[in-house]
C-alpha cells in the first residue's frame, strides 16, 4: 500500500507576511497548502505491516509553493519562500 492511501488529501490556502529579498518589503500573501488527514480506518486489502505504518501515521500539511511574486508594483520579482516550514504536523 502506498502512503496515500491512509490520508484524505485538501488543498487549502493560508496567509503569511514575507519579506521580498529584492525590494525589502513586506506583505501577506496566500501560501497554497496541502491538508493530508489521516482516514478512520484502513482499507480492507491491508497487510500488517500496513497496520503498523497506519498506526504510527498522523495528520499533516505540506507547503505547496515554494516561490511567490513580491506584490510591490515596481519590482514583480520570483523569490523563494524559505522561512515557512516545508512540513507541519497537526
Amino acid at each position: 500500500m502506498e502512503e496515500k492511501d491512509f490520508f484524505h488529501e485538501k488543498d487549502e490556502p493560508k496567509p503569511a507576511v514575507l519579506h521580498c529579498p529584492f525590494c525589502r518589503q513586506s506583505a501577506s500573501y496566500d501560501i497554497r497548502w496541502r491538508r493530508r488527514t489521516k482516514k478512520n480506518s484502513l482499507p480492507p486489502h491491508a497487510s500488517d505491516e500496513d497496520r503498523l505504518r497506519f498506526a504510527r501515521a498522523r495528520s499533516y500539511l505540506v507547503r505547496i509553493d515554494d516561490v511567490a511574486t513580491c506584490k510591490n508594483p515596481r519590482c514583480r520579482k520570483r523569490f523563494e519562500i524559505t522561512s515557512l516550514q516545508s512540513v507541519a504536523f497537526l
